[in-house]
């Protein structure tokens, strides 16, 4: 009885959990379609546009260059020496100064050699009296010889005497040239026109024909030449636009800056084979003395014009594993990567071969916040010149 009232016990519980479970399940699906659908969201927003600063495609005449790195030459330096042995008495001259051809530079002690030169001249004038009595003398002598009076030997002695004497005149007048010439020496000027440079011997020193250093160096410096080299494989484009005429060049200071104009003289006779490369020689006026011997510089040869160039700034341009490549702005403010080839950069101006259009506009700054297909907005003004300063901040190091 007691197992048979257990067992009646268990089979109640079960039921009424079963009748529990089942009322939850009506329940659960009753409740179901209320929560099993989830609340519809809205659309996400579009990114805002990209503000960045955007040039325009040009189009003109662009100039090609060949560009190389040269040194200044000086088309003559002379070093003033002295030719004779003296004191320097006088110096007539600026350390720096531009100096003319003929200029007075120094002057050295004149006395000994005036007193050589005035020497000399007695000496012939001495000489000239002798070579006047002598010539007496033979015409008497050749009288009397014509009258036989006298032997004939004494007047053919009497004209060898004239003939030692004439030439003893023109010994004298050599030597009375030679301590001229001395003399003039004493007086130190310049053979060039030319600037000065530092002054090796002071006033009151001996000078001497074997100092090293002499008294000063002249360097002229209008006109004065350019010495560059450029690859071998120009060597015939440039020797082509030599045969058609004057071929320029420009020369520039190590920031870009343009110094001078001028003209291209030769081609060395010679290819430099180890480097391979050719040496040219080019002529500048140098109005301005803005180049000086020795200066490193720039040159930019003009190979060529081109007509109706595509150019864009230079900071347009980017490199990727491509090529080179630019962000172009569509109609719609949409950026799109372009790639290009360029012919040259110049100046901050890039010359396009292929890939762009006149009047296309292309992002200069910003393009590092860019990716294909985003919208942007062009800054203009101040707020250009800020986003261009924020981006050299912001931009990645290459």
């Amino acid at each position: 009885m007691a197992k048979r009232a257990r067992k009646t016990k268990m089979l109640i519980t079960f039921a009424v959990l079963a009748v529990a479970a089942a009322g939850g399940a009506v329940a659960v699906t009753r409740t179901s379609p209320f929560h099993s659908t989830p609340a519809p969201q809205a659309p996400a927003a579009p990114p805002p546009p990209v503000g960045v600063v955007a040039a325009t495609v040009k189009s003109g005449d662009v100039p090609i260059y060949l560009r190389g790195v040269g040194t200044v030459i000086a088309y003559n330096n002379v070093l003033i020496r002295s030719q004779i042995t003296g004191q320097l008495v006088k110096i007539s001259f600026q350390q720096g100064q531009q100096v003319k051809k003929g200029d007075l530079l120094a002057v050295i002690d004149p006395r000994p050699y005036q007193a050589e030169l005035d020497q000399a001249i007695a000496n012939r004038d001495r000489d000239q009296a002798h070579l006047e009595n002598a010539k007496i003398d033979l015409n008497r002598y050749t009288d009397l010889a014509k009258q036989q009076s006298i032997a004939v030997q004494l007047a053919e002695s009497q004209r060898a005497i004239v003939d030692q004497l004439v030439a003893i005149i023109k010994a004298d007048e050599a030597i009375i040239e030679s301590a001229r010439v001395n003399l003039s020496y004493t007086n130190l000027t310049s053979p060039i026109d030319g600037v000065s440079g530092i002054r090796q011997i002071d006033i009151g020193n001996i000078i001497h024909p074997t100092d090293v250093n002499g008294l000063v160096d002249i360097t002229q410096i209008e006109p004065i030449s350019l010495i560059f080299t450029l690859p071998e494989a120009n060597f015939v484009p440039i020797q082509e636009l030599l045969s058609h005429g004057t071929v320029t060049v420009f020369v520039d200071s190590q920031d870009g800056k343009q110094l001078d104009r001028g003209i291209l003289n030769l081609i060395d006779n010679q290819i430099i084979q180890s480097t391979g490369t050719i040496r040219l020689r080019a002529e500048f006026p140098n109005k301005k003395h803005l180049l000086w011997p020795g200066q490193l510089v720039n040159a930019r040869l003009l190979l060529d014009t081109r007509h109706d160039g595509l150019t864009v700034p230079a900071s347009v341009v980017l490199q990727g594993s491509q090529g080179a490549y630019v962000y172009v702005i569509n109609p719609d403010s949409s950026v799109a990567i372009r790639s290009i080839k360029i012919a040259q950069i110049s100046g901050g101006q890039a010359l396009i071969d292929s890939g762009l259009k006149a009047n296309e506009q292309v992002v200069t700054d910003g393009q590092y916040k860019l990716q294909p297909g985003a919208h942007v907005t062009i800054l203009h003004g101040r707020a250009a010149e800020e986003a261009a300063a924020q981006s050299a901040l912001q931009a990645p190091i290459p």
